[in-house]
């Protein structure tokens, strides 16, 4: 029944009064009454009726008012009034379906019934009588239609009104929502966490302060510890702003997002802290790591610490690792390996961690697919973050990565799970 919703669109006028006109034409030539011709003055009448519903077919009261004329000109005229007749009361139907106020609908009815009306003036009673129930097919039907049509379009806009209503109302109480949860988050990370860090960072640096005699190896960490306590810190009120105020930064990606001629510093930063926990790391970075977008260098650092802290804490402190940074065609190819022969590292964290989880989301969220899995008595974790970042649907991690995130851990010299407590 689409085409009879279309047939009564608002929108579709121009079509509804073409139809109508070809309608009478069939009339005039197949529909009269047998072995009658259509007269000239029925003719010309009808040809005027057409030519008005064409021309006001975007004015509907206006034609109805003359669509009546024509109807009260041809019933002194002619015989057979039958295309005046529908042409009054299919302007009658306009208005009643498109008329802004209710009380014009009521006025151009009372027009009409006036108007067919006065060819009863003089008639006997019974005539007059059989005119009045004619009112029904010509003004009660089309006004019902249209009252219908006028009505169930009313209703329609209202439920769409109220679905989208309803649906700014679910989307404001989500975003409420998300805002408790980041605030109560922000809270415990500023209360709890935050604070710990600080009284540790200030413990270490009293500490450096009194013990004035400490051997230099010793000075060194305490100085290692500080400065990555402080580093900590400003990374903890980093968040803690942006979950108070996500509308205040430019996205997660802008959070701790770096300078991009500061990755090379950075990553060396890390190297050095892998290699004063005991592990030999031998860095080869691409020089061109320095024009990296912010978002891609961030995940480059990131993952590199996540790395190398894994090998101190799985394959020992005195393993070997190798870390590998290029940049191809404006890829960037990243890799970590251990040679899995370090000193018997300390036990992870009951139930495992989840270093390897957040670096998956964290490649995945690039376009890359990260690939982790043993690599001969040791450990190897490697990705490819393409140059054309596309975010991609949700789709499960492929066999491959499944597979390699699946793999058993073995500890000390062996192949181990890089996951971080």
């Amino acid at each position: 029944m689409g085409w009879v919703a279309r047939l009564f669109d608002t929108r579709d006028t121009l079509a509804r009064t073409v139809l109508l006109n070809l309608s009478g034409v069939g009339y005039l030539v197949f529909g009269t009454q047998a072995g009658r011709s259509p007269t000239a003055m029925q003719w010309l009448l009808a040809a005027v009726a057409f030519a008005v519903a064409l021309a006001l077919h975007r004015r509907p009261l206006v034609n109805l008012v003359v669509q009546a004329a024509l109807l009260a000109v041809a019933f002194p005229v002619l015989d057979d009034i039958t295309i005046n007749q529908v042409g009054a009361s299919w302007a009658l139907l306009e208005v009643a379906m498109r008329a802004p106020r209710p009380r014009t609908i009521w006025l151009a009815a009372g027009l009409l019934v006036t108007v067919d009306l006065t060819d009863s003036i003089g008639d006997p009673f019974g005539r007059v009588l059989s005119g009045a129930f004619g009112l029904v097919v010509e003004v009660g039907v089309p006004l019902l239609l249209g009252l219908v049509i006028r009505t169930t379009r009313e209703l329609t806009r209202q439920a769409e009104q109220r679905a989208e209503e309803e649906q700014r109302r679910r989307e404001s109480e989500s975003r409420a929502a998300r805002a408790d949860e980041r605030t109560a988050i922000a809270r415990e990370l500023h209360d709890v966490v935050a604070h710990h860090v600080a009284s540790m960072v200030l413990r270490v640096g009293v500490a450096r302060h009194v013990l004035t005699d400490l051997p230099p190896q010793v000075g060194e960490v305490f100085d290692d510890v500080h400065g990555t306590g402080s580093a900590a810190l400003a990374d903890l009120r980093r968040l803690v702003a942006v979950l108070r105020d996500p509308d205040g930064v430019r996205g997660d990606a802008a959070l701790t997002a770096i300078e991009p001629s500061a990755l090379p510093a950075a990553l060396g930063a890390a190297v050095d802290r892998a290699r004063q926990a005991g592990v030999t790391v031998e860095a080869d970075i691409d020089p061109a790591v320095g024009s990296l977008d912010a978002v891609r260098g961030l995940a480059v650092l990131r993952l590199t610490q996540e790395a190398l802290t894994n090998v101190a804490k799985h394959a020992g402190t005195s393993a070997l690792a190798r870390l590998s940074v290029a940049v191809v065609d404006g890829a960037v190819h990243w890799e970590v390996t251990d040679n899995g022969r370090g000193r018997v590292p300390a036990a992870a964290p009951a139930g495992g961690g989840h270093g390897i989880t957040g670096m998956r989301e964290r490649v995945d969220v690039l376009g890359g697919r990260l690939e982790a899995g043993p690599a001969g008595a040791g450990w190897r974790v490697r990705t490819v973050l393409p140059a054309a970042v596309t975010a991609p649907t949700a789709a499960a991690p492929s066999p491959a990565v499944t597979a390699a995130s699946s793999m058993p851990r073995v500890r000390g010299a062996g192949p181990h799970a890089p996951e971080p407590a």
